[in-house]
């Protein structure tokens, strides 16, 4: 079985980890772990081709925001909380709340 690259805390760059927030479905994969906790894969039902999904996880992870831990066949995603605090102390907490203020936003227009 093929091991997966998570990066060491002290080897996570601001910007890869920026460039990795940038992306309108990655944020909403962010989104949905924070609110939901550890998901395996197949659980998050976006409405992009699984090789795109495949594609913004990977990035996520070789970024230092998600784990992706395999069990069986199936793989389980969860924010690197800990991980992302100690390097970048407040960025996911700033990150997360803004996701919720704009989706308070959108709905409030609604």
């Amino acid at each position: 079985m093929r091991t997966l690259y998570h990066p060491s805390v002290a080897e996570m760059n601001l910007s890869t980890v920026l460039y990795a927030l940038s992306d309108p479905i990655r944020l909403s994969i962010l989104k949905r772990l924070a609110e939901n906790g550890e998901q395996s894969c197949s659980s998050l039902d976006m409405s992009v081709p699984k090789s795109t999904l495949s594609h913004h996880f990977k990035v996520l992870r070789e970024s230092g925001v998600i784990n992706t831990r395999i069990e069986g066949t199936q793989r389980y995603i969860s924010i690197r909380y800990n991980d992302l605090n100690t390097r970048f102390p407040g960025l996911l907490d700033a990150v997360l709340k803004e996701l919720k203020r704009t989706d308070g936003a959108q709905e409030a227009k609604k």
